[in-house]
């Protein structure tokens, strides 16, 4: 990868205008509108539906964002170079309720930030390479972004290690993921596990070849804990039993 992607931390965040769908129909909002008297957290990715940001990036946003609030974030914005029907949908499928679904329809947010990628050689076209920042009035005070190799990293732009910045005390939720499928009797254990035990989870639906690839194994559910590979059902009641 060869664009040189800088960080604008200190530089305003560029004037432009989104045009989004809402359940009410549509809407335009103004850099302005999002940012102007606020501190926000945005977070950047290359597209709507793809797994990384439907399985990790949205969810711990969303999970993370109670501790977000009380370290004085007003507003957490998901913006993707797609368009406002697309984001919408997006948002309704990940049952987001305090994330907010921003369409950079034409990319014009995120070339200025100079984070505009080509991913043609994936069909895609022009997209947002990954990253996060945190805005505070309109200015960039602080940004996280991937680093530049093939691929799609994700290691710095999740909501925990922005949590960790803005309030590194914060008592944050583990970040728990199911890789489940349709029908699967030991992944409605698993997630009853997890409910008793009150802890809060991702729940991906993937095939066999999908699940060898992430986990080793094609038996479902795989369940993962902060990054880490716990195994199928039994070993994450064991787990359960020795957290206590």
């Amino acid at each position: 990868m060869s664009t040189q992607l800088d960080t604008k931390e200190g530089q305003r965040v560029p004037e432009v205008t989104f045009r989004a769908r809402t359940a009410d129909g549509w809407q335009n909002l103004t850099t302005r509108d999002l940012f102007s008297g606020k501190t926000v957290i945005v977070f950047s990715l290359p597209g709507a539906f793809t797994p990384t940001c439907s399985s990790a990036h949205v969810p711990r946003y969303e999970e993370l964002a109670p501790a977000f609030k009380a370290a004085g974030v007003d507003d957490i914005l998901c913006m993707s170079v797609n368009d406002g029907f697309v984001m919408h949908s997006w948002g309704l499928e990940q049952c987001v309720e305090t994330v907010r679904m921003i369409p950079d329809g034409n990319g014009e947010f995120t070339a200025a930030m100079g984070m505009l990628v080509d991913k043609n050689d994936l069909g895609f076209g022009k997209r947002s390479w990954r990253y996060s920042m945190l805005v505070r009035d309109g200015v960039v005070a602080k940004m996280f972004i991937e680093p530049q190799v093939d691929g799609d990293p994700y290691g710095v732009s999740d909501a925990d290690t922005m949590l960790n910045f803005l309030a590194p005390d914060a008592n944050a939720p583990a970040d728990v993921v199911l890789f489940t499928r349709p029908g699967c009797e030991h992944c409605v254990g698993a997630k009853k596990a997890l409910d008793e035990a009150g802890m809060g989870f991702s729940a991906v639906d993937v095939d066999r070849r999908a699940l060898r690839a992430v986990a080793g194994d094609e038996h479902t559910p795989q369940v993962f804990i902060d990054g880490a590979h716990i195994g199928g059902r039994e070993q994450l009641v064991e787990w359960l039993a020795k957290r206590g």
